[in-house]
């Protein structure tokens, strides 16, 4: 077993992050850095802080030079950072050390490092959007084709009362359609860092502050307005969104897994995966890896907010564990994102499997509406208390709970143990689930 799922040649297929995972390589983290240095030579460069010659010389070379990661590897395991080995080789890329000196001048290394990572985080929130919006669509169709399609609600694994298809899939789409909503507060996040050494741009020039302004539109970033080394709340909003977005789908993981299992097969699957040796089994894989990579970003979360405990105004081992946690943490919820999409475009309900459900129960799922009805003729304690006693008989004498209630009480509506009259509002919360999806994309 590799050390990461997602750069198994044989594991990637179950745990899909698409082009995510691309955004969290080497060369893109080198890259991206780059593109960071050569902005902040451009701005440096139009304010004065470095020659404009310079300027133009980095950014050029910024876009032309290639740098090999592997030749980062010894600098970068004595220093603890990258930025120092990539800045020696981007100076020596260029081959021209009049303007090379002026390369990265009064950054620190994670100004460029953090910077870089918002840029690839930028790319990361759009490519999970995408997911996003093609699984709401694919759950808003299958919520309005199923608002009235009856099925048995369960609460602490045990019926309850009729509820509708439509209405599960609502509640699988509802935390989606409010991360989709939230995305534009969790760009604001995505913040340029430029403060130098300690936080105080002290080789930053005469004015830091109109240089990060500058730095932050050049990139199309934010400006936080302050310095961030040590607060990573835009980190933590950030991969608290994706989190989100993961436990959304492992919720629907743990649902699908139910509801396919032997017994109760009230969902058909897309897809699902056979056994080694027992030719009968359909497993609901995909459904069990969302509920994986769900509690994995479970783990990750946490790790990832102690990483944010930084001590005075840079820390090692709390930015080292950021690197370990978050890159993992994104991708998991990328391929649980991913995983879920396709199980909302493919999956369909049993409608047959759901009414022998329903039918097996004897009516037992309307006793709270048998409850109800009865009001009208005592007290609600005492209808309920009558609604138990039936149950009980019934349950000692095999009679179903319609044909004791009929024959207690004849009068009562006709269709009072019809299950698609007891969907309450069911119906109506699958159809505006519909169409809020249809309003928000």
């Amino acid at each position: 077993m590799p050390a990461t799922p997602f750069d198994s040649a044989h594991l990637s297929g179950l745990f899909p992050t698409g082009e995510t995972a691309r955004l969290f390589s080497d060369s893109a983290e080198v890259r991206a850095m780059m593109l960071v240095e050569g902005a902040l030579a451009q701005v440096q460069g139009a304010a004065g802080v470095i020659p404009e010659t310079a300027a133009a010389a980095i950014h050029r070379a910024a876009m032309e030079c290639q740098i090999d990661p592997v030749g980062l590897a010894k600098a970068t395991a004595q220093n603890g950072v990258m930025t120092p080995a990539l800045v020696a080789a981007f100076r020596e890329a260029m081959m021209a050390p009049e303007y090379a000196q002026y390369l990265h001048w009064g950054a620190t290394s994670q100004d460029v490092q953090d910077t870089a990572l918002m840029l690839r985080l930028r790319q990361a929130l759009a490519l999970q959007e995408d997911r996003l919006k093609a699984t709401l669509q694919a759950l808003a169709r299958l919520a309005a084709d199923h608002a009235e399609t009856p099925m048995a609600a369960r609460t602490y694994g045990q019926h309850a009362t009729p509820t509708a298809f439509g209405a599960q899939v609502a509640q699988w789409g509802w935390p989606l359609l409010s991360a989709l909503e939230d995305l534009p507060r969790v760009r604001r996040q995505l913040v340029v860092s430029l403060s130098g050494a300690a936080g105080t741009a002290s080789a930053l020039g005469p004015d830091p502050v109109a240089l990060r302004a500058a730095l932050a539109e050049k990139l199309g970033l934010h400006d936080p307005g302050h310095a961030w080394h040590t607060d990573r709340t835009p980190v933590l909003t950030i991969a608290g969104w994706f989190g989100r977005t993961a436990l959304a789908a492992g919720k629907m993981g743990e649902d699908l897994v139910l509801a396919t299992q032997s017994g109760i097969s009230e969902v058909r699957l897309g897809g699902a995966g056979a056994s080694s040796t027992m030719p009968q089994k359909q497993n609901p894989v995909a459904p069990s890896a969302m509920i994986a990579l769900a509690r994995q970003v479970q783990g990750l979360s946490a790790t990832l907010d102690g990483a944010a405990l930084h001590r005075q105004q840079r820390d090692g081992a709390a930015w080292f564990t950021e690197w370990l946690t978050l890159p993992q943490l994104v991708l998991s919820a990328s391929a649980a994102l991913t995983l879920m999409q396709d199980m909302s475009e493919t999956l369909s309900p049993d409608t047959s499997a759901m009414q022998a459900t329903l039918d097996a129960t004897g009516g037992l799922l309307i006793a709270e509406a048998l409850s109800f009805a009865l009001t009208d003729r005592m007290p609600r304690p005492k209808a309920q208390s009558a609604v138990k006693d039936l149950i009980k008989s019934a349950r000692d004498s095999g009679i179903p709970l319609t044909d004791a209630a009929r024959a207690e009480w004849p009068d009562l509506p006709s269709d009072l143990f019809d299950a698609t009259r007891q969907l309450g509002t069911a119906p109506s919360e699958a159809r505006a689930f519909a169409d809020a999806v249809t309003k928000a994309i």
